[in-house]
């Protein structure tokens, strides 16, 4: 029997090691459906809700596999609904490859349906490689280097396919002018410094008094090599919120998470150093790094791209994070002085106390902070995590203690909403002997999560451990922004905007043929958690949480948090009048041991 161009496509993706592609079906992609039915499902099709959901997918899974991620969607609205999921994956150097159709050759440039001019769209998400494939002799290159791309650049690559052209015969490329051959692999690579710069690099470390290293997701592979290196330096560690996984949390002197959604003494650490080492990471607030000119600096990274971004680096090492700090350990000297890992871990021991008063402090009805906190402890060493965008990803960055073989990501560039739900399940399809907990707010539930439940009914039956729960935090607002507009605008909530229904989460889910609780209570937050992860299917936790509980920054003031509940003040709406009740007092109660300026004359500790 003769081979399609659509049958090798397929084809090759099996051969480079491929086994889902996540998609949605649709006419443009119709001869390469065929071929999935020729091909008896494999490599297996994943039928999502939405191709933004998609792409999602495609990205929780290669963030989760450390493999490539691949979907597929139809040529018009499909191609462009893919964008979203793979800007994702851009911005957060993730592998993709992205498969779309276009329409019939003889139809280009006749404004015909659903005709997109693809290459020019993906122009920007796929910047490193996209390609249309019109003969196909063009294939199997455009695959390879689609692939091989996506893997050495860690980016997005596409491969635009006409519908005709999926049903044309495939015939090879030849031993003949102008056709290009292409052969399978990906080689194991690790690129290292210079000596000279290594050298370089450990003379100003080795000057450092007060040294803070900042570990991003590039670091998760030299865990045992930033552990000594700490060590060795008496230095804190500070995690942007990609590498959050990338070092355990109860260690004394990693002191979490940095920026708007980080830890105080992260703030801390870097307000007070002398010197600063960051490996693997792009982490883009300048204002959270220390003072132009406080710090001597030194960056790790395996892109000579993103080198030199973000702060004056003294010296930047192009290489392998654990290749790289192998090679510069042995070129540290031991601290002398221990004062400044000590202040660390004393700044780090009291940060956990306040997350734990914080959480204990009364809510109406439920804490979210409580939420997250009480499942911190009771999380399976072999758990996958992802949080959706807004407060969610505050509680996430704050209160949970990753450590071990834990992972946990979600959208750090793009901070789109809506990948909470997507990513479990693309975890899922990666790791499926693995528990997955998605946390997501209800803003991000309803915009895009609950369709993806129905994603879960279809599938979970064919994972080893069929657990997967999604934690809604449903406070019927979009808690974020309406904090951002209290903090930065001086304004109120605004209800039209901010405002949303609430919704039976639980009860859809059960209709789904999930497992689903609706937990309204405070004492019913832990065995609602001990029950979905002894469930024996997947399951949804609508916790009924507390609007008016802040996502407070680490810097923040009581001054600047009273402003904002000034700001609420300004309201007359029911909402409005809720929250006004001992609002001040309350953010005071979650702000253990903090006074405003005009308490402490003579003072800039506004811990």
């Amino acid at each position: 029997m003769s081979k399609k161009v659509s049958d090798h496509v397929l084809e090759r993706l099996r051969d480079w090691g491929v086994e889902h592609v996540f998609a949605y079906p649709g006419d443009g992609i119709n001869g390469l459906l065929a071929a999935w039915g020729r091909a008896e499902n494999n490599p297996q099709f994943v039928q999502a809700r939405h191709e933004e959901m998609a792409a999602f997918e495609a990205v929780g899974y290669a963030k989760f596999s450390g493999r490539v991620g691949v979907c597929a969607a139809t040529s018009g609205p499909g191609a462009i609904h893919l964008l979203n999921g793979l800007y994702d994956a851009k911005l957060d150097h993730v592998p993709v490859v992205a498969i779309v159709g276009q329409t019939n050759r003889s139809a280009m440039g006749g404004s015909y349906q659903q005709e997109i001019d693809l290459l020019s769209l993906y122009k920007d998400v796929a910047s490193d490689f996209c390609e249309m494939v019109t003969v196909p002799e063009q294939l199997p290159n455009v695959i390879d280097r689609a692939m091989r791309t996506a893997m050495a650049r860690r980016s997005v690559t596409a491969v635009i396919i006409p519908a005709d052209v999926q049903e044309l015969e495939y015939s090879p490329p030849g031993h003949a002018f102008k056709m290009v051959p292409s052969s399978l692999g990906m080689p194991h690579y690790a690129p290292v410094p210079s000596d000279e710069d290594l050298t370089r690099a450990a003379e100003v470390l080795n000057a450092g008094e007060k040294v803070a290293v900042l570990v991003g997701q590039g670091a998760r592979g030299a865990r045992q090599e930033v552990m000594a290196l700490a060590d060795r330096l008496g230095a804190g560690v500070a995690k942007a919120l990609l590498g959050k996984d990338a070092l355990d949390d109860d260690l004394p002197y990693v002191t979490g998470a940095i920026g708007l959604l980080g830890t105080r003494p992260s703030y801390e650490l870097m307000t007070g150093c002398d010197t600063l080492l960051v490996i693997g990471s792009s982490f883009p607030y300048t204002q959270f790094l220390p003072e132009f000119g406080q710090a001597r600096a030194v960056q790790i990274d395996i892109d000579p791209h993103m080198v030199g971004l973000r702060y004056p680096f003294e010296v930047n090492l192009v290489g392998d994070a654990r290749e790289t700090l192998i090679r510069l350990l042995p070129l540290i000297d031991p601290a002398k002085d221990t004062g400044w890992r000590k202040k660390i871990e004393k700044d780090t021991a009291r940060w956990w106390e306040v997350m734990q008063r914080r959480a204990a402090v009364d809510a109406d009805p439920v804490n979210p902070e409580y939420v997250v906190h009480a499942l911190s402890d009771l999380l399976p060493e072999n758990v996958i995590l992802s949080s959706d965008s807004g407060s969610a990803a505050n509680w996430y960055a704050r209160h949970l203690k990753l450590r071990g073989a834990m992972r946990g990501s979600l959208s750090g560039t793009l901070a789109t909403m809506g990948p909470g739900v997507p990513y479990a399940i693309g975890a899922k399809f990666a790791h499926g002997d693995r528990p997955a907990i998605a946390l997501v707010g209800d803003g991000a539930m309803q915009m895009n999560g609950m369709a993806e439940l129905i994603t879960i009914a279809k599938y979970y039956r064919q994972w080893e451990d069929p657990r997967l729960i999604v934690a809604v935090l449903n406070n019927r607002d979009l808690n974020q922004v309406t904090w951002e507009m209290r903090a930065m605008e001086g304004a109120p909530q605004f209800l039209p905007s901010q405002s949303i229904p609430d919704f039976a989460y639980a009860d859809f889910a059960r209709l789904a043929g999930l497992d689903g609780m609706r937990i309204e209570k405070p004492t019913d937050v832990q065995g609602a958690w001990e029950a979905a992860l002894a469930a024996d299917k997947p399951c949804v936790l609508d916790f009924v949480t507390d609007p008016a509980v802040p996502p407070v920054p680490p810097h923040a003031t009581l001054d600047q948090i009273e402003a904002a509940a000034t700001a609420v003040l300004k309201g007359d709406s029911d909402r409005a009048a809720m929250v006004r009740q001992g609002l001040k007092a309350k953010v005071q109660e979650f702000l253990p041991g903090r006074r405003s300026r005009e308490d402490r004359p003579g003072t800039d500790d506004d811990r």
